[in-house]
């Protein structure tokens, strides 16, 4: 069973960082009846965001970045996991913008939309930082790692599990214990009533893709040191991302959550045996699931059934 520990942990740990890395997928596709394919380009384009900010050429004025760059790696990594969201929540701001013409219509229109968008936002983190891999600084009190039992523990993965965890934790607060989750979710459910209320569903439509974003930039920086940083890291992002909403039931936030777990857990156990098959085994998780829940564990109708 000590055998089995790490194991144990690295999936537990893995399963919560794809459930964080779901959630904003899991908003825009479960409140919105949008598939964001340009998930997975904001999740990388966060990545990159955070790397230039913490780097030795942050882009700031000259006076700005000195100022900068004095400041200890712990205070600007913290303002990065602040800032980096709100550049990229700018972006995925332009992207809602543009997809206001295919609300109401067939959801083809979306995805293909956000799939263009996708290709555009790789194509410029190319022309930008090159194809090269880069490397996310962090700071060394998370940084290293610890002996314990024998063995060496990654001190960053754990870290990057609590954060996980505590961003879950907020963001289930937002949706369920607020007036904006429960307007959010009774835009969802019935659009015509919320209009009838007087609520502004564009503007809200806008809020919450642009928050769906930022959590995807957020994912991006706190998966960055472990993944590293590279153009197509959003594919890596995406793929998980989309079969654990499914997988879960779409529109189900507990859903997203148990099943990042169950997917984590799969591949983690599976590269204890036999590594070869830890990326296969969440595949095999997915089907055999959806063989007899068809809607994933939690799920109701929605916009992939269209």
């Amino acid at each position: 069973m000590f055998d089995l520990l790490p194991h144990l942990l690295n999936g537990l740990t893995l399963g919560l960082l794809f459930a964080l890395i779901a959630l904003g997928f899991m908003l825009i596709v479960g409140l919105m009846e949008q598939i964001n394919l340009a998930h997975g380009s904001l999740f990388a384009l966060g990545a990159y965001v955070a790397m230039q900010l913490t780097g030795p050429r942050p882009p700031l004025p000259a006076d700005l970045a000195k100022l900068w760059l004095a400041l200890p790696l712990g205070w600007r990594y913290a303002a990065t996991l602040v800032i980096a969201p709100v550049i990229v929540g700018l972006i995925g701001m332009l992207i809602e913008f543009c997809m206001r013409r295919t609300y109401g219509k067939d959801p083809l229109y979306g995805l293909l939309l956000t799939f263009g968008a996708a290709m555009v936002i790789e194509e410029l983190i190319r022309l930008v930082w090159g194809t090269r891999d880069y490397v996310l600084q962090v700071p060394s009190a998370i940084n290293g790692g610890f002996l314990f039992g024998d063995l060496i523990w990654s001190s960053y993965r754990f870290y990057a599990a609590g954060i996980a965890a505590g961003i879950i934790a907020l963001v289930w607060v937002l949706i369920e214990k607020t007036s904006f989750g429960a307007t959010v979710k009774a835009g969802a459910h019935d659009s015509e009533i919320v209009r009838a209320l007087g609520i502004n569903l564009s503007r809200l439509r806008l809020l919450v893709f642009v928050f769906g974003t930022m959590l995807a930039a957020i994912a991006g920086i706190i998966v960055a040191p472990i993944w590293g940083i590279r153009p197509h890291m959003g594919v890596d992002a995406v793929i998980p991302a989309f079969l654990v909403i499914v997988l879960g039931g779409v529109g189900s936030f507990w859903g997203a959550v148990v099943a990042g777990l169950l997917v984590g857990l799969c591949v983690g156990l599976a590269g204890a045996y036999a590594s070869e098959w830890s990326l296969l085994s969440m595949y095999i998780l997915l089907v055999a699931v959806v063989t007899f829940r068809a809607r994933g564990l939690w799920g109701k109708k929605s916009v992939l059934e269209v």
